[in-house]
């Protein structure tokens, strides 16, 4: 199967995006942050996706990315294909000439894997992915963590005089 990093960085920074949205718009930097991603690549993929109509930016103060639809309409699949990725099992990439220019032995198992596989990536949305328990567990791990990444950038207190 051929999902780079591409597919699944893209993947990820959307379900970011989609478990933070309801507190406005959310900047590259916070989703690189908490992701582990790097800010360039980011902005390279959601420019795409942008193109695509999955997200869109707020500029300014305040400014970040929001999905353009409603969670439960944005598919995995979608957000593979909108950054240029595909899922494709044969070794080939569909071109049908696996073997000296012709179609190998077990290339229609391949291929059918490959549909199976999208036509599952299709049925699975970001609501439904933000809903299973393992990925709020994990977001509300790096959300801890993040927070206290804030907390110790933070200049301390000054303390009231007596």
């Amino acid at each position: 199967m051929r999902l780079t990093t591409k597919g699944r960085y893209a993947v990820t920074a959307m379900l970011d995006l989609a478990l933070h949205h309801q507190k406005g718009p959310i900047t590259l930097a916070d989703i690189a942050e908490r992701q582990g991603i790097s800010l360039s690549y980011l902005e390279q993929l959601f420019s795409r996706m942008r193109k695509k109509g999955l997200v869109y930016s707020v500029r300014g103060p305040g400014g970040g990315y929001s999905p353009a639809r409603t969670t439960d309409k944005i598919s995995i699949a979608e957000i593979i294909t909108a950054v240029d990725e595909s899922v494709d099992t044969t070794r080939c990439n569909g071109a049908h000439n696996c073997q000296n220019n012709e179609v190998c032995l077990t290339h229609n198992l391949w291929e059918d894997l490959s549909n199976r596989i999208y036509d599952y990536l299709e049925e699975v949305s970001l609501q439904s992915l933000m809903a299973t328990q393992g990925v709020q567990k994990v977001s509300q791990r790096q959300d801890g963590v993040c927070n206290t990444n804030l907390a110790v950038d933070l200049p301390p207190t000054p303390r009231a005089a007596n």
